[in-house]
């Protein structure tokens, strides 16, 4: 287009004019790489057998993304990148801070571990399918979701996620996956219909989508101004229902148990807790009073979803049913933290978060290693035998019990510790005892299923020294790539449960910045007002000395004129 010299347009008035720095970039490369990777195996669809190989290739790249990502932002602090270098908060940003950096590189890791398991697990028909190019585009759903700095976009990459998981949960097109499918689908939807709906009536009060904005322009509302009561309790029973908690939880235990294995341990791994990051990105971080207001429903939704959740478990005989109700009570454990409201309370939710990724992706895949060796079959009566078909397997599945069952020394502990340390604190002992009392229901559940699939001698029917021949000829033929992502998952939550310190500190960086969002705004506005500043610095003024003194002490150093920044102002009360 034609420019006119005479009327020049100053781009630096609503643009960043400096070049955007290299290690920015990394903030949006796990989402070009997923996405990249994704049409890369999609082009290949010719030839399905290559499809996990380069699926395990991509995810090798993302998981080195990732943690240069978190390794930057342990380093300098949060960091934003705006597209189209439009100025705060006009452009879309991806912000992200050491919360959303370890929870992405946690995602990558099981991702990456789940793909190399699915190797052997999926079969040419569910490669022909699909299953990669959605497992890639899920995968960019999670890790935009983590990433953003956008309410709206937010929205738009759960329903990244979403979509993407309705292709992944019919793969196989069996009449109980689309039975699963449907429940899943209809719930889903209506959490995304009240989120929308949630985020609309944001946009309306405050005029703002940027996450950063909008945390400053709540601190400047005058009190009782806007309803914002009202959109915390949308946001928050649209974040419940995709997190699965009491009393919408029922969808998960109906619908996880009906696709691959493979697919159940990534959805129960990931996709409910990106469902807790976005209810603690709103509520903590933005919205502070409204959080304020509903705490009290939080831990009483807390408590029963822990209670409903671990009695689920103690009643159900199909394993994988059973799972399901384990990430129920430990969506229950989480929303503690968000209840109770203290740096330490959120510090046991982020490292709950972390456990209950690596540990469920983990029994998810134990389990379907498991079934391998009966031949398909889950139910606790049809189980047995294990142990002296595979000692190996027996022993890492025992060690996810304990660790799913918080006992030391194993990640579960730690988090449990934190949680319940914070209730004592803040007189919530009734909060305490229904995480211990949790821990012990699903130390029971856990326990049976340990004893009847590994110690007695064979399912209930067989005659003990003949019924372990069928499992250890079974067993011999499965193969070593099934057994290496659930070691690794189980050595890692053995590291984090042994040497804790590191991820404390990784927790407790994430928990400071929620509580105290200052460096997150200024990783949004910060680029802007340097460049303002530099531009009224490079202005020359002709005159006195004295009077170019003067005009240069009444320079404003904000804003002022490009973006309405209000005043911070201390967060909302607790």
């Amino acid at each position: 287009m034609a420019g006119n010299a005479e009327h020049a347009v100053d781009f630096s008035a609503g643009m960043l004019v400096a070049p955007t720095q290299l290690s920015d970039w990394l903030v949006i490369a796990p989402i070009i790489i997923t996405i990249l990777g994704g049409a890369f195996i999609l082009m290949l669809r010719e030839r399905p057998k290559h499809h996990g190989y380069f699926a395990v290739f991509f995810l090798s790249l993302l998981v080195i993304a990732d943690f240069l990502l978190l390794a930057q932002v342990l380093e300098k602090g949060p960091i934003t990148m705006t597209m189209g270098r439009w100025l705060p908060p006009f452009g879309i940003s991806f912000s992200v801070d050491a919360f959303g950096a370890s929870l992405t590189t946690i995602a990558g890791i099981v991702a990456l571990l789940v793909c190399i398991y699915s190797l052997v697990d999926i079969t040419n028909t569910g490669r022909r399918y699909g299953f990669y190019p959605l497992f890639m585009l899920l995968m960019a759903g999670v890790s935009g979701s983590f990433l953003t700095g956008d309410i709206f976009n937010l929205y738009v990459w759960f329903e990244v996620l979403l979509i993407s998981s309705f292709g992944l949960l019919i793969l196989g097109g069996k009449s109980i996956q689309i039975d699963g499918a449907l429940k899943y689908a209809v719930l889903n939807l209506m959490a995304t219909t009240l989120f929308l709906i949630a985020t609309g009536y944001l946009y309306g009060t405050l005029g703002s989508l940027n996450m950063a904005d909008i945390t400053l322009k709540i601190r400047s509302l005058p009190e009782g101004s806007a309803p914002m009561a009202t959109i915390g309790a949308l946001y928050f029973l649209a974040f419940a229902m995709k997190a699965a908690a009491f009393p919408v939880n029922f969808w998960l235990p109906a619908s996880y148990h009906t696709p691959n294995i493979v697919v159940s341990a990534i959805f129960a791994g990931l996709l409910t807790k990106v469902g807790i990051f976005a209810l603690i990105r709103t509520l903590v971080m933005l919205m502070p009073e409204s959080w304020a207001i509903l705490t009290d429903v939080i831990a009483w939704i807390a408590a029963v979803t822990m209670i409903v959740g671990a009695l689920g478990a103690l009643a159900q005989n199909d394993v994988r049913r059973m799972l399901g109700y384990l990430v129920v009570a430990g969506i229950g454990a989480m929303l503690v933290g968000v209840a109770v409201g203290t740096e330490t309370a959120l510090i046991g939710t982020i490292l709950y978060a972390v456990h209950s990724i690596l540990v469920i992706a983990a029994l998810y895949l134990a389990l379907g290693i498991l079934m391998r060796m009966n031949g398909g079959k889950s139910r606790l009566s049809e189980l047995g035998g294990g142990y002296k078909a595979s000692s190996l397997l027996s022993i890492l599945f025992l060690i996810l019990v304990f660790a799913a069952s918080g006992l030391p020394p194993f990640s579960g502990f730690w988090a449990k510790f934190a949680l319940v340390e914070s209730s004592l604190r803040e007189d919530h002992n009734w909060l305490a005892f229904t995480i211990l009392l949790s821990g012990f229901l699903t130390t029971i559940a856990m326990g049976r299923v340990w004893t009847h699939a590994f110690w007695r001698g064979g399912p209930i029917g067989t005659q003990d020294g003949h019924d372990a021949a069928p499992l250890n000829r079974m067993a011999r033929s499965i193969q070593g790539k099934l057994f290496v992502p659930v070691t690794v998952l189980v050595l890692m939550s053995a590291l984090i449960g042994i040497f804790p310190s590191p991820m404390f500190s990784i927790a407790q960086t994430s928990a400071s910045g929620l509580l105290k969002p200052d460096k997150y705004i200024d990783s949004v506005f910060g680029a802007a007002i340097e460049q303002k500043q530099s531009q009224m610095q490079g202005q020359t003024h002709i005159g006195e000395g004295k009077e170019q003194d003067s005009h240069a002490e009444g320079e404003p150093t904000s804003l002022e004129g490009v973006v309405d920044l209000p005043e911070t102002k201390p967060e909302g009360a607790r």
